[in-house]
């Protein structure tokens, strides 16, 4: 079974991968939705529509709703929850694109927590990874730049959720049932979004041909779809090494909104980003600078798939 398992990462980082690369597209289809709705009405309506598909698959497995899955599905909707909102309202007043480079902090974020939550210390090249990313984060956002504003630090708290979110489902995906804990998730995210969204926003919602695009391309694919898929797969992988694959987020990002929306980050904000994604890289190659004697701090970080 041993022999297996390499394959199996393979096969569950290409998923990520494909994961990855529908995130990005969410980032140019939301930008173009908050002109017809508000944003936590907007995440409320995608959950819902998810729900609504997955419910009566649901039915028979009614007796799963363990109160152990219960919990964990809560706490992973609630960290979701607070990872969409934050996103979606920053899209409001920042870039797709740079939404996108930002939100790929959660690399950065992942590690660390990883150390905080399941005692794992982070390699080398993660340490090296983070300095790079700061870095590239303040030439992105600085005032020669393009000024840091209230969308890039929602941006920045979104990609820390997301981060959260990425070393829970390391935990609860070992223990529980996949299909039990994505419908909790979805559920919690969708009861949330409704309920903040009536006490905190002036809701809009215009149904217009775009705002249709945006529900089906974000409720099927990114949020059904992905929140299974991820849920099910990242199990095969480590949250470190998740957390680089979704750094491709904001690649998908920047290229999809320079050919669709037309946004151009400028001199800098290339320059910014390009180092972003260099610090990333480096994390996901800290084993082999490691061993190569490029990087100090060996420390081996195996999944815990067994």
């Amino acid at each position: 079974m041993n022999s297996d398992k390499p394959k199996q990462r393979r096969k569950a980082e290409a998923v990520l991968i494909i994961i990855t690369l529908i995130w990005g597209g969410t980032f140019v289809v939301i930008k173009g939705a908050l002109d017809d709705a508000s944003p936590l009405f907007f995440v409320g309506v995608r959950f819902a529509i998810a729900v609504i598909i997955l419910t009566p698959f649901m039915l028979t497995r009614l007796r799963g709703f363990t109160k152990p899955v219960i919990k964990s599905g809560i706490i992973l909707g609630a960290i979701m929850f607070m990872g969409f909102s934050t996103q979606t309202m920053g899209l409001e007043y920042t870039t797709a694109s740079k939404s996108g480079f930002i939100t790929g902090m959660a690399v950065v974020f992942t590690p660390l927590l990883q150390t905080l939550i399941e005692k794992r210390m982070p390699r080398g090249g993660n340490l090296l990874g983070v300095v790079l990313v700061v870095i590239g984060l303040y030439l992105l956002t600085s005032p020669a730049g393009a000024s840091f504003n209230i969308g890039d630090a929602l941006t920045l708290a979104c990609a820390f959720f997301f981060a959260l979110y990425i070393v829970y489902i390391d935990i609860y995906s070992k223990k529980f049932s996949i299909i039990h804990l994505v419908y909790l998730q979805l559920c919690t995210v969708m009861f949330l979004s409704f309920i903040f969204a009536g006490g905190f926003e002036t809701i809009r919602f215009n149904l217009t041909g775009n705002l249709i695009f945006a529900l089906a391309y974000t409720a099927l694919l990114a949020s059904l779809i992905n929140t299974y898929l991820q849920t099910q797969y990242q199990r095969y992988s480590t949250p470190t090494r998740a957390a680089i694959i979704f750094t491709l987020e904001p690649v998908f990002a920047a290229v999809l909104a320079f050919i669709i929306l037309h946004e151009i980050l400028g001199v800098q904000g290339v320059i910014g980003g390009t180092i972003i994604v260099a610090g990333l890289i480096i994390s996901e190659l800290s084993e082999l600078l490691e061993k190569w004697g490029l990087i100090p701090w060996y420390e081996h970080e195996q999944s815990s798939v067994e």
